[in-house]
């Protein structure tokens, strides 16, 4: 077996990781293998305890909307210290195991699953093939996929708004979830087989995957009021978690998965706008001026030479890329690149959620007024949209890429609104969804992330996948079915594995115990790296 670059002290970390947590997680197994088979049950698994009162099952609930254990799965984790619970551990004590066995079984299953991330793409134990495009099978794929997902999953939803409490369901979570899944699968196949002739399209899909960090966090803020640590550790968690340990297994620059540094700066950029007088948020003057700074803040990052430099250049070790392909570009170009594209979509997804209630409002008397009007104005909406979509269309979606990136970070609103107003303009079209896309939808970041080494390959350290992972030689189409559900069972799994982990080290409500969890993954990781680059010193 051939391995691609030299071993670094970040992947033998991971390994003196890994192996005690896998080995601890077997262990726990027998334990509660054991445990089953005989008549008398010493122990109890605090995993599957159910919770005695109602405030806990409420919770439990939540949490397992998000995919993530319950909260009595990780409640023992934190009635003894941190440092109680790592002596139980590497001591192997048979009940602290068998309390966390699902919490074991899921570190390990996160861990064998980045191992294969890295037999695909660093290793030649499987082979690659060349990405080969053509327009009449991809439009074919994409319009199958649409058939039968409306075929297979088309359902009409019911739900109240928030505001108004009755069903008008503008821009609803169904429907968003849904549009992320669409725009994801045309991006996943504009990289699997290299059909750069909707660059331009795809530049739209990333502006309005921004656009919803802007809408659905201003709208969470604005709304729930919570700026909590928790809520925000675990917003951080979600974003950085999984690329985290991607970069450090396959020992990639973070950049090279952008989407995620990306999210996080404007995730960021909306707390703050919001979290900053926060008291006052419902004062009309006070949010225009917020807004008002997003914009000044924006400006003088990205449109005053030399700013942005001297903005980010501390933060060079995090976020510099270097492509082997292109060795001679500044450190900072590809963040720069990236971020300055969709510099203000994510103002306008601000402004679009502060205004929601009003447009559900407008949208609640439109459905009510007399049939003639509804109509007139309705058909005026789907006209004036069409028409500037056109107009857009024709005069600046038509430009080449170079020419085009000029203009998106001021244009690429224009489509993402046209969309928004045809997807909602009446009630019947707008109740409606493809759950198949939405399922999609929420595993994007999962998707983005893995479809670099188990869909297609790099074969070396922060190289662009410019390769497609082959499992069938010779037979392109059964190998793409084959690697496709994979990788989409593979994503899943790890939506549920980061939410499930999630849920067990980042307390929601106990700032203390979050600091000492944070604490304590510090010195962990502290600890395996110095072991490690101590390991690889001594000679061979």
């Amino acid at each position: 077996m051939v391995v691609s670059g030299p071993i670094t002290p970040g992947q033998v970390s991971f390994l003196l990781g890994f192996i005690p947590t896998f080995v601890a997680w077997l262990y726990s197994e027998l334990l509660e293998y054991k445990k089953s088979a005989s008549p008398s049950k010493v122990h109890s698994d605090n995993n599957l305890v159910e919770l005695g009162n109602d405030t806990g099952k409420e919770d439990d609930r939540a949490v397992l909307l998000e995919g993530g254990l319950t909260k009595s799965a990780s409640s023992k984790f934190y009635t003894s210290s941190v440092k109680v619970n790592l002596i139980r551990f590497l001591s192997m004590e048979d009940s602290f195991l068998l309390d966390n066995r699902l919490t074991l079984r899921a570190m390990s299953e996160f861990g064998v699953i980045l191992l294969y991330f890295y037999i695909c793409d660093r290793t030649d134990l499987l082979a690659d093939t060349t990405k080969n495009y053509n327009r009449d099978l991809f439009i074919f794929l994409y319009i199958l996929l649409i058939i039968v997902s409306a075929i297979a999953s088309l359902k009409k939803h019911h739900d109240k708004s928030a505001f108004s409490g009755k069903s008008i369901l503008y821009l609803n979570r169904h429907q968003t979830e849904e549009w992320k899944g669409w725009m994801q699968v045309l991006f996943l196949m504009y990289h699997y087989f290299a059909a750069t002739e909707i660059y331009n399209a795809i530049r739209i899909f990333i502006a309005a995957y921004v656009w919803m960090t802007g809408f659905g966090n201003f709208s969470y803020y604005y709304i729930r009021k919570d700026f909590s640590l928790g809520r925000f550790a675990q917003m951080m968690w979600r974003l950085n978690f999984f690329v985290a340990f991607c970069c450090i297994v396959l020992n990639n620059d973070y950049m090279l998965y952008y989407i995620c540094p990306m999210h996080t700066l404007f995730t960021l950029m909306v707390y703050g706008a919001l979290g900053i007088f926060h008291k006052y948020n419902e004062i009309k003057p006070v949010m225009a001026v917020k807004i008002f700074s997003c914009f000044l803040v924006v400006i003088a990052i990205w449109e005053i030479p030399g700013f942005f430099d001297i903005l980010w250049s501390p933060l060079t070790f995090l976020l510099e890329y270097t492509d082997p392909a292109k060795p001679d570009l500044p450190l900072l170009h590809e963040w720069h690149f990236r971020s300055g594209l969709d510099r203000y979509i994510w103002i306008i997804g601000m402004i679009y959620a502060y205004f929601h209630p009003n447009v559900e409002k407008w949208f609640e008397k439109l459905e009510e007024s007399e049939t003639k009007r509804r109509r007139t104005v309705k058909t005026s909406i789907v006209a004036v949209s069409l028409l500037v979509g056109y107009l857009w269309y024709e005069w600046i979606y038509k430009m080449d890429k170079v020419t085009y990136n000029k203009y998106h970070p001021y244009t690429s609103w224009i489509p993402i609104t046209v969309y928004i107003c045809l997807r909602n303009f009446t009630q019947e079209f707008r109740s409606f969804s493809m759950t198949l896309f939405a399922w999609l939808g929420k595993i994007t970041l999962e998707t983005y992330i893995s479809q670099f080494h188990i869909w297609l390959r790099s074969n070396m350290p922060n190289g662009q996948p410019k390769w497609l992972l082959s499992l069938i030689p010779e037979y392109p189409m059964l190998n793409f079915m084959l690697t496709t559900a994979i990788y989409i069972l593979i994503s899943h799994r790890l939506f549920e594995l980061t939410n499930s982990l999630k849920s067990v080290f980042i307390p929601i409500r106990d700032n203390k115990q979050l600091l000492h969890n944070f604490v304590a993954g510090v010195a962990v990781s502290v600890c395996l790296y110095s072991i490690s680059f101590i390991l690889l010193q001594i000679p061979h």
